[in-house]
């Protein structure tokens, strides 16, 4: 039921092929003719009995009028070439006048206002010409051509009318195109967002862990002669920390099962600022010398975001210090209040031996600089003055 132009625009060809007439076309095509065709017999009737006009005048007449009914059925394929030719038709012939408002009005549904504007024009310069030569009997000079004209600009006025509801249509249909389309990306861009967040925290949460399993291996492996304690000591270290990389799998495997890091059903909760202590007594238990300097009164009151950030990269901090400069003393360093930020700084001596390899990808610093851009904070890292690294992080703690 729509227009076969709109509906080209709201469902085009793949092969670009040109829509054919809807059953709305015909239809108003059959009615366009008829209108043409019962304007042309009024006309017709009335020349023929009009007794002061020549019989030949009369026959070119209403032939002409005939022919210009039937160039009805060409208003959609030639609009301006029909209405082109209507202004000369229309201005030899009487009876072609119903024709020639209809391609005018077609001209100005299908084609843009600079056409309409031109043969529009056209047609209102003549209509005085016109009544001059054909003067109306019973209706004045000044009184037919007003009538002309208004007649001239309604049907113009109607079919831009017409053709401005088509564009507001097919705006439309844009708008709520572009509007799926960024709803698409928007979506697109949070998955993608999404799994960097719990790429970043398969990372954070399991480095940690596999580190304990390499380090202690690697003593295994390079000191076979350590008393049974040792041995057994890293043996137990190594079984906890499988049983808790397994745990910590579980969690995120939990994440992308319920869509989000603070919905998987069963798990663990995120670690915040409060189980740093907690953090730093396992380290200790695995062999590492850590001295902690803790100066935040209530770990409790910082924001959830915020102790989570500052946990992860204590975490990784201490992960990198066991990796690359192993039995040295790494001091952790905590101070903040409301108002002021949350501080966190993690420095290690250079390591008394050559540190033994220890596999890993490398971007764990980018993912804690990332991390403390996220919540508005900012990370430093870097060589010391003496051969050693710090990990210096500040991270807002607004007031409450």
């Amino acid at each position: 039921m729509l227009p076969s132009a709109l509906a080209g625009e709201l469902d085009p060809d793949p092969a670009g092929r040109r829509p054919g007439r809807t059953a709305r076309d015909w239809a108003v095509d059959v009615c366009c003719f008829l209108l043409a065709l019962l304007l042309f017999l009024v006309i017709a009737a009335g020349l023929v009995r009009h007794p002061g006009v020549p019989r030949p005048l009369v026959v070119g007449d209403v032939l002409l009028g005939a022919l210009s009914c039937l160039a009805v059925w060409l208003r959609r394929s030639r609009p301006v070439g029909l209405a082109v030719a209507m202004i000369v038709v229309g201005f030899l012939s009487d009876s072609s006048g119903g024709t020639a408002m209809i391609a005018l009005f077609t001209v100005a549904v299908h084609r843009p206002f600079r056409y309409v504007a031109w043969i529009g024009g056209i047609d209102l310069a003549l209509v005085p010409l016109y009544y001059w030569l054909r003067p109306e009997s019973g209706l004045p000079f000044t009184g037919a051509v007003v009538f002309a004209a208004l007649l001239t600009v309604s049907v113009v006025g109607w079919g831009m009318f017409v053709r401005s509801k088509r564009l507001l249509l097919l705006s439309l249909r844009d708008r709520a195109h572009r509007a799926e389309t960024e709803a698409r990306l928007r979506a697109e861009q949070a998955q993608r967002l999404a799994r960097e967040e719990i790429a970043r925290e398969m990372h954070d949460v399991l480095a940690h862990r596999l580190t304990l399993l390499s380090v202690h291996a690697g003593a295994l492996e390079f000191r076979p002669d350590a008393p049974r304690e040792e041995i057994a000591r890293a043996a137990g270290v190594i079984r906890e920390s499988a049983h808790e990389a397994l745990q910590d799998l579980r969690e995120i495997i939990g994440v992308l099962r319920t869509g989000g890091p603070d919905d998987a059903a069963g798990g663990r909760p995120q670690p915040t600022l409060a189980a740093l202590d907690t953090l730093v007594a396992e380290c200790r238990e695995a062999g590492m010398k850590i001295t902690l300097d803790h100066r935040v009164a209530d770990p409790a009151a910082a924001p959830a975001s915020v102790g989570r950030t500052a946990y992860r990269i204590a975490q990784e901090a201490l992960t990198n210090a066991r990796k690359h400069a192993p039995g040295s003393e790494v001091t952790l360093r905590l101070t903040g209040t409301p108002g002021d930020g949350l501080t966190l700084t993690v420095t290690n001596p250079p390591p008394e031996t050559e540190a033994p390899p220890v596999p890993g990808s490398g971007q764990g610093l980018i993912g804690l600089t990332e991390r403390a851009t996220l919540t508005g904070g900012r990370l430093h890292h870097g060589a010391t003055a003496d051969g050693g690294f710090e990990v210096r992080a500040w991270l807002p703690w607004g007031q409450v």
